[in-house]
């Protein structure tokens, strides 16, 4: 007994060694260790500090970036373009099954393949379980996708992400050693929860007073800019002594591939269930663009900054390999219909075929 219990104390005192189990007392014992400098299997987060004032700051504008994108999503939407698709589900159960099969198992394979250590493993999964965003919505615009399922999905998979991500976060977390017991799923089911009530305030808005919704999206948008730049200042200076950790090549290598892995099969699974390709390259882009915002504020509230250290910066680097992605497909869209004739391009938006019923009706 004396020899495992001074095996296990030098385990615990010695940089490069995380610890099997991470749940309650021995899990508040690693977040100790991070503060006295050890760290985890491949060195992410080991002695990383943040002045309580600088953190502060960043969550706070953190959160104030996600409320404001949720606030003018909402405000995108329309009652009766949500009924409409509820009633010819079949576009968005696709895209609903494609965001949250695709996504999370794309994850946890890179996190696998690539070796990852447990924090890089955890951050990984909860960029992959997060839902759609925002962009995805400019995307389908800028390929000629059906809007109306791009935003109902977008709000669907928002919705549905407050059951599914702590779900596919317990299932996936199993995987790991360390991390059965370690996601803070409290901390992550209230961001999420946090997160309808400025969608459904933004949906009132477009619906009681919709020449208002305009206005607050410009506003929103504004807001938005400031506080991403500000967020990226703030953040380059917590991070400024151990910014390279976010570019290691097993980082680097998960945020190419998640986004061009989500596009490709995502398109892949719409083609297979026979949606057409307007409805297709939407679902393509909803697939693989997600909720930077939504990611970035689990990571940066719900963990102690010690314990995540800068891989709270990681969906940064997936959203500049997603826009990257994104602008490419759409630049050999745009390339290809100057090719040829584009008929898909004009055709109606028939993912939900209401147009087509209402002729038929007498």
């Amino acid at each position: 007994m004396k020899v495992e219990t001074k095996e296990r104390d030098a385990q615990m005192h010695s940089p490069g060694i995380v610890t099997a189990n991470l749940s309650g007392e021995l899990y508040n014992e690693l977040v100790k260790s991070y503060f006295e400098g050890n760290l985890t299997g491949n060195a992410t987060t080991g002695g990383f500090k943040i002045s309580y004032f600088l953190n502060q700051s960043i969550n706070i504008l953190t959160v104030l970036m996600l409320l404001v994108t949720m606030v003018s999503l909402g405000c995108t939407m329309k009652v009766s373009k949500i009924k409409n698709h509820l009633l010819k589900p079949k576009g968005v159960a696709i895209a609903l099954v494609a965001q949250f099969c695709i996504m999370p198992v794309t994850a946890f394979s890179l996190a696998k393949i690539l070796q990852m250590d447990s924090i890089k493993a955890v951050t990984v999964l909860i960029c992959g379980c997060c839902p759609g965003g925002t962009l995805s919505n400019i995307f389908s615009l800028a390929l000629k996708g059906d809007m109306n399922l791009s935003i109902v999905m977008t709000t669907c998979s928002s919705i549905a992400a407050l059951g599914m991500m702590p779900l596919l976060l317990f299932v996936f977390c199993q995987g790991f050693s360390g991390l059965e017991n370690a996601v803070p799923y409290g901390g992550i089911t209230t961001t999420l929860v946090l997160t309808l009530v400025p969608c459904t305030a933004g949906i009132l808005i477009n619906y009681y007073t919709p020449k208002y919704a305009p206005v607050v999206t410009k506003t929103g948008l504004v807001v938005l800019v400031v506080c991403t730049i500000l967020v990226s200042v703030l953040s380059g200076m917590a991070v400024r002594g151990v910014m390279w950790m976010i570019f290691m090549p097993d980082v680097l290598a998960a945020a190419a591939l998640m986004p061009l892995t989500g596009f490709t099969l995502g398109y892949v699974m719409s083609a297979v269930s026979q949606l057409d390709a307007q409805c297709c390259r939407t679902i393509s882009m909803e697939t693989g663009c997600q909720n930077i915002q939504l990611c970035t504020a689990i990571l940066k509230v719900a963990f102690p900054p010690e314990v995540i250290g800068p891989m709270f910066l990681f969906p940064l680097v997936y959203i500049m390999f997603q826009c990257g992605e994104a602008l490419l497909l759409t630049l050999c869209f745009r390339c290809y219909q100057t090719i040829k004739t584009p008929a898909e391009g004009t055709a109606p938006y028939n993912c939900v075929h209401v147009k087509q019923e209402e002729i038929k009706q007498p």
